[in-house]
């Protein structure tokens, strides 16, 4: 061997190389959990998103909804709110409705509906308003107004949301009677609802709440004004094209407020027998809402009405319309003609006819509510 040589064979430094394959099994496995990764991200916000939404918006409501209407609440409580998209056609045809079995299955304290027929405003309403306290759940109140009128009733009153959809009604034609219509079938959509009373923004009870409660639901007749005129404002309005549906030995006249049983009501909103033949053969000077209703109902139901009004009208001063009382016509002895009546209740002598009286304008609700408690009782 040379001298100054390493034995040892010196040989070079070499790294271990993966594989090719190796490193393209590793990117791709890179990219793989990049992708995941992002993919979890975006799913992550996109779940927050949806659990916002979903937290405003009752997405399970309907399934709620359905569950509630197969229950019985949904049939027997009364609407939640007055106001609808119902037309004449369809509100009449749902408010026609009558069970045929005469028992409740739950438990039922009859209501008297009381609608109340107006252009707008409710002057007397504070006297209505003490009339009403501390009876609810004894009655329910209706109001039919022109369509135009806003009432800005407070919430806390008893007339507060109580209009129903309207049209307008123009006085002795058939758009009057269709406003009773109206008002009726609203009320019919109430079934606890058994007695309904017509007044106007006129009118005022003339007792308080529980007698006049007690007189409606305990009499054996509703309160329907029908009676045979022979002169010229009864049978002389009489159109013989009303044959062979209305002959003139069933023609009647009545005032035009009234009381009627629930069967009574429905039996007016279904009526599309009467209706076209009064709707064309009675027009001025045939006033219709003094006819239609007590010519149907003496055909209908003729041992069901006691053929008088429940209402009070002085028609001593002539005219067209009955008279008007003002600030100075409320006197003592004014308050005491008021309640002297006689007539026939349940078949027997009575001093108590009149449960409302009319006309009263807005100038008198001051000098009523000074006298109501001494002479109405409330």
């Amino acid at each position: 061997m040379e001298e100054g040589k390493d034995p040892t064979v010196s040989k070079p430094n070499q790294s271990k190389v993966l594989p090719p394959r190796l490193i393209q099994l590793l990117f791709l496995f890179l990219v793989l959990c990049f992708s995941i990764c992002l993919f979890v991200i975006y799913m992550i916000r996109k779940t927050e998103v949806t659990t916002t939404l979903v937290s405003s918006i009752p997405v399970l409501q309907p399934c709620v909804q359905e569950q509630q209407k197969t229950n019985l609440d949904h049939w027997i409580k009364p609407p939640s709110s007055l106001l609808h998209a119902m037309s004449d056609e369809e509100l009449f045809w749902r408010a026609s409705f009558v069970p045929q079995l005469k028992s409740y299955p739950f438990v039922r304290i009859p209501k008297i509906a009381f609608m109340f027929l107006t252009k707008g405003p409710l002057p007397l309403a504070p006297l209505w308003e003490r009339f009403f306290k501390g009876h609810e759940g004894l009655y329910s109140v209706y109001i039919h107004s022109l369509p135009s009128y806003e009432a800005k009733f407070p919430h806390e009153s008893v007339f507060y949301g109580r209009q129903i959809p309207s049209q307008v009604a123009q006085w002795g034609r058939m758009s009057m009677c269709d406003a009773e219509r109206r008002l009726l079938a609203n009320a019919l959509l109430d079934l606890s609802n058994e007695y309904f009373v017509l007044v106007s923004e006129s009118c005022i009870p003339l007792y308080n709440f529980t007698l006049t409660y007690h007189y409606i639901t305990n009499s054996k007749h509703s309160f329907m004004g029908a009676f045979d005129d022979p002169g010229p404002v009864g049978r002389g309005r009489y159109n013989h094209n009303m044959l062979p549906q209305v002959n003139i030995s069933q023609w009647r006249k009545g005032s035009q407020w009234f009381e009627v049983h629930r069967n009574l009501a429905s039996v007016i909103v279904s009526d599309t027998t009467y209706y076209p033949k009064f709707e064309a053969f009675c027009r001025p000077a045939c006033y219709v809402d003094e006819h239609y209703f007590p010519t149907l109902l003496t055909i209908q139901a003729p041992d069901f009405i006691a053929n008088r009004s429940l209402t009070w009208v002085d028609w001593s001063r002539g005219g067209p319309h009955p008279a008007t009382f003002g600030r100075s016509d409320i006197t003592e002895e004014f308050m005491k003609k008021l309640h002297m009546q006689k007539c026939v209740y349940n078949g027997e002598p009575s001093s108590i006819c009149y449960l409302f009286a009319r006309k009263f304008s807005p100038g008198s609700l001051e000098p009523l509510s000074l006298v109501a408690h001494k002479f109405l009782g409330y």
